[in-house]
């Protein structure tokens, strides 16, 4: 094979140290079939018997060119392949790719963007194609589900100009008005868009690649364009160089091996015992390689926890790494080798640039929920969803919610928050465990995958949480009141006591305590007099008579208050007011708001000075 697929790289041929496999993200909205995609790329190999090498790589899949040759050649017989193979990330590249930095990462070459041929342009697939933009990253669209068009005639696993050549002229006819809608889509979004093999300009257009992930029409057409793109637009990009650049996927938690970390190894060389830098949610983490792991080859995959150890690695691949202190790691960002020339002061600063803006204005607050999300992308939306919202957040992490979250979230229990005893989890995954553990310890985990059903969840929650504080409470509760005695109305002047009254201010309501206006007990104290037990209004029972209201009141008396009597310890020239203090003004401040009329807070402010409340 040649040393260099253009001239690009003619001055330096002397230190040509040949090609890497580029490295795909297959990107879309849900429901496109990214994974059907990449299924059928990996089964289309196998079928045809010529796996070749295929390896299961962590969080990868690696295509050898042997195993390739076959299906660009059905494209184009003379297509020569420069490149060790294709290495395709299997993360939905939605996530990884939303928590690169800004700069750029050298994570992905190439990012297949799958649209769905029925559907068009979905929030996701906006979404995707604002990131790549942004990250100024090549792609191609696969226009994928070909195969549902009307009366589509298949054939498994052909090149897509001789699938659409055989179809009746009405199918034609379906396919391009579809295909013009979607160009449009894309053209009012500032793309110029071309199916491939009309695309006379690569690099400023667009190649739309019709595929269906069901036939696996198209899918050599889609190896082709990726092979063909990135060994024509970017071969500089992809010359093997020693310099480190290595890419976290994904942070998870494995049996047997605690948390963990899955690469994209790029170039450079990664070795057992290296001490590490990358970017954590509370700061960096500085952490030394425990082990290199690389999944055992596929018929012993069935076997729990099966890696392979490596010493070293130096080939561009997806690796497992296993590392003490890896729980904060955050997906998407570079990982460092500290050599023993470099500075760690430095590397630490360098991997904490880019996560700085998301969480420098984050404040976690002494009590609130704890938060978890999938990316830094979303967790960043969800922390201004919910300060917008003034929930307050005591706790964030990224990724799967796990048993320790649980007992993290159950602290609001000791603090006397339990209605804060809450994990939201963002479009991730709970773990079995942090199940069960949640529902002994009485931790409530809401799950969504769009922010705003995650609002609706906790609001929900807190409503009901309310209601029951408020059940509680409700004898704590004392609403403001003042009654004037109807001097005529008098029906019993013992316990217990029934008088006629009118409401003057607030609102009067079952076991609400009296006291008679400037009378005071022998501790010169305000005369408690009794409890509301009964109010009838127009000879009815009611719980509540509010201001201007009539009403017959009887007033029920513990063994204290039994020798008070009507007519001689006070009477209708007394005004009787409720008897409040600072708990059961906190009361009502923190469950009973919304019963509370501006005229209400008016009394209670009124009333403080009689009962001695600052």
């Amino acid at each position: 094979k040649s040393s260099s697929s253009s001239s690009s790289s003619s001055g330096s041929s002397s230190s040509f140290a040949g090609y890497r496999s580029p490295i795909l993200v297959i990107m879309g909205h849900v429901d496109t079939g990214k994974t059907k995609l990449l299924d059928k790329i990996r089964r289309t190999n196998v079928q045809e018997g010529e796996a070749g090498g295929i390896t299961q790589q962590i969080g990868a899949t690696f295509f050898p060119d042997i195993a390739l040759v076959e299906q660009t050649r059905r494209v184009d017989p003379d297509f020569e392949i420069e490149v060790p193979g294709v290495m395709i990330i299997d993360t939905p590249g939605h996530e990884a790719f939303n928590n690169l930095r800004v700069r750029g990462s050298s994570l992905c070459d190439m990012a297949i963007l799958v649209i769905d041929i029925m559907h068009g342009l979905e929030p996701q697939t906006v979404e995707s194609l604002e990131l790549l933009k942004k990250r100024r990253c090549f792609f191609v669209i696969a226009l994928n589900k070909i195969d549902v068009l009307y009366q589509w005639n298949s054939i498994p696993n052909t090149c897509v100009k001789d699938a659409l050549e055989r179809q009746e002229d009405f199918v034609k006819e379906e396919f391009n008005k579809r295909l013009g809608d979607i160009m449009l889509q894309l053209n009012s979004r500032g793309l110029n868009v071309a199916l491939y093999w009309e695309n006379d300009s690569p690099g400023q257009t667009v190649s739309i690649i019709p595929t269906s992930a069901l036939t696996g029409e198209g899918v050599c057409d889609l190896l082709y364009m990726a092979l063909h793109s990135t060994q024509t637009i970017m071969p500089e990009k992809l010359e093997v160089e020693e310099e480190l650049s290595c890419t976290v996927i994904e942070v998870k938690n494995i049996e047997g091996l605690g948390t963990t970390i899955d690469v994209v190894l790029v170039n450079g060389t990664l070795r057992e015992g290296d001490q590490i830098v990358l970017a954590g949610i509370g700061g960096p983490i500085v952490t030394n390689i425990r082990a290199l792991l690389t999944p055992a080859p596929m018929k012993e995959m069935r076997v729990k926890n099966d890696y392979i150890q490596h010493k070293k690695i130096d080939t561009s691949m997806g690796i497992k790494i296993s590392a003490p202190g890896l729980d904060d790691a955050i997906a998407g960002c570079e990982l460092y080798v500290c050599g023993p020339d470099d500075d760690l002061e430095e590397l630490k600063e360098e991997v904490s640039e880019g996560f700085e803006s998301i969480l420098a204005d984050f404040e976690k607050q002494p009590t609130g929920v704890y938060v978890k999300a999938s990316t830094l992308g979303s967790l960043e939306a969800l922390l201004t969803f919910l300060g917008e919202s003034n929930i307050p957040v005591f706790d964030v992490g990224i990724g799967e919610v796990h048993s320790k979250d649980v007992k993290k979230a159950s602290i609001m229990k000791d603090k006397k928050c339990p209605e804060y005893a809450v994990i939201m989890a963002f479009d991730v995954k709970v773990n079995a465990e942090a199940k069960k553990l949640a529902e002994k310890e009485d931790v409530q985990i809401m799950t969504a995958d769009i922010i705003y059903h995650l609002f609706d969840k906790f609001t929900k929650y807190i409503e009901q949480v309310k209601e029951s504080e408020k059940t509680t409470r409700r004898s704590e509760a004392v609403f403001p009141v003042a009654l004037k005695i109807q001097k005529e109305m008098v029906f019993r002047q013992k316990d217990p006591i029934l008088v006629g009254c009118k409401v003057e201010l607030g609102q009067l309501r079952l076991g609400t305590p009296l006291y008679a206006e400037g009378k005071k007990d022998q501790q010169d104290k305000p005369l408690v007099i009794g409890r509301v037990g009964g109010i009838e209004k127009n000879k009815k029972p009611v719980e509540v008579a509010r201001e201007g209201d009539q009403v017959a009141v009887k007033i029920e008396q513990n063994t204290a208050q039994s020798h008070l009597q009507y007519g001689r310890h006070f009477d209708h020239t007394s005004r009787l007011f409720s008897v409040i203090s600072r708990e059961s003004i906190d009361t009502l401040k923190e469950c009973f708001r919304a019963e509370m009329s501006d005229s209400d807070w008016q009394l209670v402010k009124i009333l403080k000075p009689m009962f001695n409340i600052a």
